[in-house]
């Protein structure tokens, strides 16, 4: 099957503060609601070998944590985000690009959302877990300005190899109000 992907729309170099990147035309980003939950864990269980199931999306809508969709025009369902907010700074918990999607810039894309999300909150620290072995994933944190601040030993499920560490990424920017993001609708 053959699937017509649209250019990400290009995006500055990643800005110290955080704003809302540019959606491409008839994309649309919402907040995830339990209607999600079916299409996102059918992502998930593409994406990875280890995924999230259906009950850790649901937790953790009903635990009040922010989850976001991003889709395309035909209103397909291409990602989406899930963020936790902790006191003075954002976890984030699962972000996943359909493997169709993915090596397009969606994930770039997503991660720009998360990441101004973030400081539209008042939020400046976003910390997040990643595998050592999801090298496209680290890359793309370190390219958005995340640093390793520590390891968590066998954090993560394996395959033969029993678990595999996870290495914690951390990112901060400037509390600057004047760069606080706002839309004619709000804030995400």
């Amino acid at each position: 099957m053959s699937v017509a992907i649209a250019p990400v729309p290009d995006q500055p170099i990643w800005p110290e503060t955080p704003t809302m990147p540019a959606l491409p035309a008839g994309w649309a980003l919402d907040r995830m609601s339990a209607l999600d939950v079916e299409a996102v864990a059918e992502i998930e269980q593409r994406a990875f070998s280890h995924p999230w199931t259906r009950g850790n999306f649901e937790n953790s809508l009903k635990a009040g944590h922010l989850g976001l969709t991003l889709r395309d025009p035909s209103t397909a369902l291409i990602g989406y985000v899930m963020l936790m907010p902790v006191v003075d700074e954002m976890h984030l918990l699962n972000i996943t690009i359909d493997p169709v999607f993915q090596r397009h810039g969606y994930g770039r894309l997503l991660l720009g959302i998360a990441l101004a999300t973030t400081h539209a909150h008042q939020l400046h620290t976003m910390l997040l877990e990643v595998r050592p072995s999801n090298t496209g994933a680290l890359a793309l944190y370190m390219e958005a300005g995340f640093v390793e601040i520590g390891r968590r030993k066998g954090y993560y499920p394996a395959t033969a190899l029993g678990r595999e560490d996870a290495l914690v990424l951390r990112r901060d920017w400037s509390a600057d109000p004047s760069a606080a993001l706002s839309t004619e609708e709000g804030t995400v």
